[in-house]
């Protein structure tokens, strides 16, 4: 085993990836509330001829990215430490949040345009919440599933397997408790979307998860590669720990 694993200072590595994760976090909950759409050549199932997806999709993505390089090579143990900080983070945010909302405002009229963009970040963060509680540690479970039938190879198969599997997951949490049941129930920031919305959301933000976890494979292999070459990690080594 290497000096760095043992040296028990983090890695440049390890601080990016951990980096990474929490940037996109972040990122996602300031974020969803904005509802993007795009127009596509053909219509889809649900969805229609145009796909709608939340602002979040693509950071939330890159959470997943950063998960998956993180627990082939420091294991998951490792991976599901962080997973479980970055959800206690997420509490942080909230409070962050309603401190700021709660506070007096120079100028008072303002602060209600204020509080409906933060108070729908807090329908998201709660959405968010459930949503990343869930699906992070099904996509750690299931890498390190998918790892024990196929030892060190394929981890195309690991990468998206279990990170098709997890969005799903994540999607239908997400979009359920932050865009419907949340808003209906604390009846701050955006209305609650309707039924058919909230399920061509689903659609648009899996499909783009989806398409994300097949095209980021090189990438996974490349930040593997390139950490393991550098801090002379062997595959056996990131997972006997």
């Amino acid at each position: 085993m290497s000096h760095s694993r043992t040296s028990g200072a983090p890695t440049i590595a390890q601080v990016a990836l951990i980096g990474l994760f929490v940037t996109a976090l972040v990122t996602a909950q300031l974020t969803a509330s904005k509802v993007l759409a795009f127009e596509l050549p053909f219509a889809l199932p649900v969805a229609g001829a145009q796909l709608a997806l939340p602002g979040a999709a693509l950071a939330y993505a890159l959470t997943f990215l950063a998960s998956d390089c993180y627990t082939e090579l420091y294991g998951r143990r490792a991976a599901q430490i962080v997973v479980n900080v970055g959800f206690v983070l997420n509490f942080v945010v909230l409070a962050l949040v309603w401190s700021t909302i709660a506070a007096p405002a120079a100028d008072p009229g303002s602060a209600s345009q204020f509080a409906t963009v933060l108070g729908s970040s807090t329908n998201i963060v709660l959405g968010s919440l459930l949503a990343y509680v869930v699906s992070q540690n099904w996509d750690v479970i299931v890498f390190h599933r998918i790892r024990d039938y196929t030892g060190s190879e394929k981890l195309w198969l690991r990468n998206i397997g279990s990170t098709a599997s997890s969005q799903a997951i994540d999607t239908v949490v997400f979009v359920a408790v932050g865009f419907v049941l949340a808003p209906a129930v604390l009846d701050v920031g955006m209305d609650p979307l309707p039924f058919q919305g909230a399920l061509a959301l689903m659609v648009g933000q899996y499909l783009l998860k989806l398409a994300i976890a097949l095209f980021d494979t090189p990438v996974v292999y490349a930040i593997v590669s390139l950490v393991r070459t550098r801090e002379g990690l062997a595959a056996e080594d990131t997972h006997t720990a």
